[in-house]
């Protein structure tokens, strides 16, 4: 067989994820990346699911020794309420620990690894146009030098993110069913100094007085992490900058109050509003859509690294068959198995704002063997049918809904 060329735009988690594992079927994979790496990204707190497809990829050593945050599970806070997930106790079989990553140095890692096992990476290369009507597909491209070539390949990967690049030259983006959400950010200096504080442990806190209203506090391992605060746009309405906004409501959270009240806040407040994203379809003739460039959720159970990673083995698994002249079906090989978990994480998703899931997770009279089911979908296991959670996920949410509020 010919080696394949595959053309994969960006070099982001999914993107160093399925070149590697293309280049170990044998295809060579070139990333169109449009920046130039390390450069800033959120979604720092990965999911134990994420270190098979690493461990798949061939990065899983280079990953542990880069010295990231540990990250053993999660905690919910809610004024006096507590509730911890541990990994470890989790149903589904599986990596039990995971990391908490500064994303410029993760996905400069990835990126690198790739390269190793013969990725090349044009950086600073952005994609203009597509045209996917000829036997081959064939991308306009700006380089550096801001010098525009066309280029061919066998097939087309879009892992671009939220960049979304085939769907909108496409015209593939379709409403989302997800209201309207707005996230501020930073990095800052936590100095973080109580003994019963656990930096493995990501921190989502819900607002004290809004419940669709949370923070997350994720710790890096060089006494740095990074916080945020998602909400409806009118949140942030009335402040003068998003500045002031942040900090207002940062000040409304007694819990973050007094955990960060020595924290020095030494980087710019960075926002992103409208961040759910939907497709009309995830893959078609000579090309496929990876992770963000699909579907985006919502930050909540920081799935969004997780279903890159997963997009990124499921499409380069169909496409070493496509290119052995196997018969495959992308929309029964891909698609619809990538989308059983993207179902899962919207079901939980959605509970989640309207409540129902924060009463499952703050019931005072947890069972160890739902609880264990419930963290299997936190630790990333969206796709294992083998929890109930997973193979009916809204009846059977739904279900435990009721019966956590009948008898609370």
């Amino acid at each position: 067989m010919d080696q394949k060329k595959v053309i994969i735009i960006g070099a982001g988690p999914s993107g160093s994820i399925a070149a590697a594992l293309l280049q170990k079927k044998g295809h060579q994979a070139i990333i169109l990346e449009r920046e130039v790496f390390p450069r800033f990204s959120i979604g720092e707190s990965l999911l134990p699911q994420c270190m098979a497809f690493i461990e798949e990829a061939g990065m899983l050593q280079a990953v542990i020794e880069a010295g990231f945050q540990l990250k053993t599970g999660a905690d919910f806070l809610c004024g006096d309420k507590r509730s911890e997930f541990y990994f470890a106790d989790k149903f589904s079989p599986g990596f039990e620990t995971t990391f908490q990553v500064q994303r410029d140095r993760f996905d400069a890692l990835l990126a690198t690894e790739a390269q190793a096992q013969g990725t090349v990476i044009q950086w600073q290369h952005q994609v203009l146009g597509a045209d996917f009507s000829g036997a081959k597909p064939v991308l306009t491209v700006c380089d550096e030098q801001k010098a525009t070539y066309q280029t061919e390949a066998d097939f087309v990967l879009d892992a671009s993110g939220f960049g979304r690049v085939l769907p909108r030259l496409l015209n593939l983006e379709s409403p989302t069913n997800f209201p309207v959400r707005q996230a501020l950010f930073t990095h800052i200096e936590d100095r973080i100094s109580g003994a019963d504080y656990d930096r493995k442990q990501i921190s989502i806190v819900i607002h004290p007085k809004m419940a669709d209203v949370w923070y997350w506090l994720i710790p890096f391992s060089n006494g740095r992490c990074s916080l945020g605060i998602v909400g409806e746009p009118r949140l942030f309405d009335g402040f003068a900058d998003n500045q002031q906004a942040f900090h207002a409501l940062v000040a409304e959270e007694p819990n973050l109050s007094a955990l960060l009240a020595n924290a020095v806040y030494d980087t710019p407040i960075n926002g992103i509003k409208g961040y759910s994203a939907n497709v009309s379809a995830l893959h078609g003739k000579g090309y496929a859509l990876l992770g963000n460039a699909g579907e985006f959720l919502d930050p909540v159970f920081s799935s969004g690294v997780t279903i890159a990673m997963k997009s990124a083995s499921l499409a380069a698994d169909v496409l070493d068959r496509q290119f052995n002249g196997q018969a495959i079906d992308w929309q029964r090989d891909y698609a619809q198995p990538l989308q059983k978990g993207v179902d899962t994480f919207r079901t939980f998703v959605t509970s989640w704002y309207e409540g129902g899931l924060q009463d499952v997770i703050f019931y005072n009279q947890q069972q160890p063997n739902i609880k264990a089911m419930i963290c299997s979908i936190l630790a990333g296991y969206a796709w294992d049918e083998r929890n109930p959670y997973v193979k009916n996920s809204q009846n059977r949410l739904n279900t435990l809904v009721e019966l956590c509020r009948i008898t609370a």
